[in-house]
């Protein structure tokens, strides 16, 4: 599988997707005390056997990804992620994935946000573009979770700006 495909596990995660704290990484609430908006690195977890030379996608295909969590790039690890993407359309270098992942979010806020994204990913570039991933739910200090994610490839990271509502 070529870099930038892989990638998709952002989601990708968010989403995809992705995302959890300790209890010292407390992110900034909304204005009106009605939300989160922080920012966690995702670092893909290998699947066993990965390998660069894998096909090209199909349509039907049915990629997934796991990401570990962190406050910052190395740092300390708050969550991790889940995101399952279906190869719905390819026009070349072109490929359409619809990407539905979960994130675990550990200490305060804890709980967990689901996120969705239909996002077009070219996989002859090596430096993937930034795409948003929209907040469909969530559990505990999540409960109903609405807003975004905007994944942004950042070396071996992908940095996820969080960006929730729960009203």
């Amino acid at each position: 599988m070529t870099r930038s495909f892989r990638r998709i596990g952002a989601l990708c995660a968010s989403t995809v997707a992705a995302v959890s704290f300790a209890a010292a990484a407390a992110p900034a609430h909304a204005a009106a005390g009605d939300g989160f908006e922080f920012t966690l690195y995702a670092k893909q977890v290998p699947p066993p056997a990965a390998s660069e030379s894998n096909p090209p996608p199909k349509v039907g295909d049915t990629p997934v990804f796991a990401d570990d969590l962190y406050k910052t790039k190395g740092g300390d690890k708050v969550g991790r992620d889940g995101v399952t993407c279906s190869v719905v359309r390819i026009s070349g270098d072109q490929v359409d994935m619809n990407c539905v992942g979960t994130i675990v979010l550990n200490g305060g806020p804890g709980g967990q946000l689901t996120a969705q994204a239909l996002t077009t990913f070219d996989t002859s570039n090596e430096n993937p573009s930034a795409f948003d991933i929209a907040v469909t739910g969530g559990t505990g200090d999540f409960k109903q979770a609405r807003g975004y994610i905007r994944s942004t490839p950042d070396g071996d990271y992908d940095r996820m700006e969080f960006h929730i509502t729960t009203r």
